[in-house]
């Protein structure tokens, strides 16, 4: 990589960087273009070489949330899903679990840009794609008739985005272990032939 092209991601990422700590503090709505380029030491014409709008930035936090999420699925969701192994259901969603607190300013902010037509594409993009991974996972398999596999995928997996809500906001209502133990039997019924 040439100086240039690492001066420019430098940049870029400090851009992301302060943007995310921004919309921690002030949140998406108050938080300016111009806020984030003067938290850069930047001006908004620099800015604008990198993103096209603050959705943008929102969108490219997301992108990286997804690689934080899928930077450690060691077998992939399809794999875990097309095993139909309990062990290896309870230790990916163990892991995800353990990795809320890293990715909670990075959802809590998209949330309050939901009204953003892009970032709401992208996260509705994010979901569909971990629906689809999981459906590839039961075609894998064979298992369930085709027409349900869509239907259990989608109950799952918004099992688990909804409890990662209740979770940013709340924190372990219930304590984790027994979240953990719930939500390994829902997948198991949903997705494997261990009921």
């Amino acid at each position: 990589m040439s100086l240039r092209a690492a001066q420019k991601q430098m940049t870029y990422d400090l851009f992301l960087a302060k943007a995310l700590e921004l919309f921690s503090e002030k949140g998406y709505g108050a938080t300016t273009i111009d806020d984030i380029a003067t938290a850069a030491g930047s001006t908004r014409t620099t800015f604008y070489l990198h993103f096209s709008s603050k959705a943008d930035v929102m969108i490219a936090l997301l992108t990286k949330t997804d690689q934080i999420l899928t930077s450690a699925d060691k077998p992939t969701l399809t794999a875990v899903v097309a095993s139909g192994s309990r062990e290896l259901i309870r230790e990916w969603l163990d892991r995800k679990f353990s990795q809320w607190d890293e990715i909670k300013p990075y959802i809590t902010a998209s949330y309050q840009a939901a009204h953003e037509q892009e970032v709401a594409a992208k996260t509705e993009r994010w979901f569909e794609d971990s629906v689809g991974q999981m459906i590839q996972g039961l075609d894998q398999a064979n298992r369930f008739p085709p027409e349900r596999r869509r239907v259990r995928c989608v109950l799952a997996f918004g099992q688990l985005e909804y409890l990662s809500r209740r979770y940013f906001s709340l924190g372990w209502v219930t304590p984790r272990e027994i979240c953990l133990d719930e939500t390994v039997d829902s997948w198991c019924y949903l997705l494997t032939a261990d009921h």
